[in-house]
């Protein structure tokens, strides 16, 4: 038995960093998009950290704005990863250095955490689809006491019985309709 009755095995989760709360912070229906966009830009300076151009994010470029400006938080777990502010955009200073193990694999188990929000939030959703409504509950109920009171009438004892209708058999042929009845055209 390991350490305080926990199997060896099993592992306590560890206390988020102040950057994977900034990550998870960010809102459910951008997420995705958000995060795909930052894990491009991380990846880039990760792979050349020397290039100005990549140390670099003009905030008013209209596929930034949309995946990173107009998120709420977005913006601020860039800043957590060490970028700073300067007018309408967003700069690494030189003294930064973005570790793949860190920031991108920060970023790749925030998607997955927001994968399995999704999931979670797709599951909620069906549950509430299939919460029974008042007008259907009513029904339910009426179909209950209806079943019942038909068990409380007791079993049918007595047996149909055939009736004659009008003069002789009730057997109607495919000819006395006229169906059958080729003229040979």
């Amino acid at each position: 038995m390991g350490y305080a009755g926990y199997a060896p095995g099993n592992r306590i989760a560890d206390k988020l960093t102040p950057m994977q709360q900034a990550l998870r912070s960010l809102p459910l229906e951008k997420a995705q998009e958000s995060l795909d966009l930052i894990e491009k830009l991380t990846r880039n300076v990760v792979r050349n950290p020397g290039e100005d151009k990549f140390r670099r994010i003009n905030l008013s470029n209209p596929k930034i704005s949309a995946a990173i400006t107009d998120v709420h938080f977005a913006v601020d777990a860039l800043k957590e990863m060490g970028w700073v502010q300067d007018d309408d955009a967003l700069l690494l200073p030189p003294s930064v250095h973005l570790a793949h193990e860190r920031e991108v694999v920060g970023i790749i188990d925030a998607k997955d955490y927001y994968k399995k929000e999704e999931d979670n939030e797709r599951r909620r959703q069906m549950a509430a689809r299939k919460t029974v409504s008042a007008e259907k509950e009513a029904l339910l109920q009426q179909m209950e006491a209806d079943r019942k009171e038909k068990v409380a009438d007791g079993p049918v004892v007595h047996a149909s019985v055939a009736k004659q209708f009008g003069n002789g058999p009730n057997i109607v042929k495919a000819s006395d309709l006229g169906i059958g009845n080729s003229s040979g055209g």
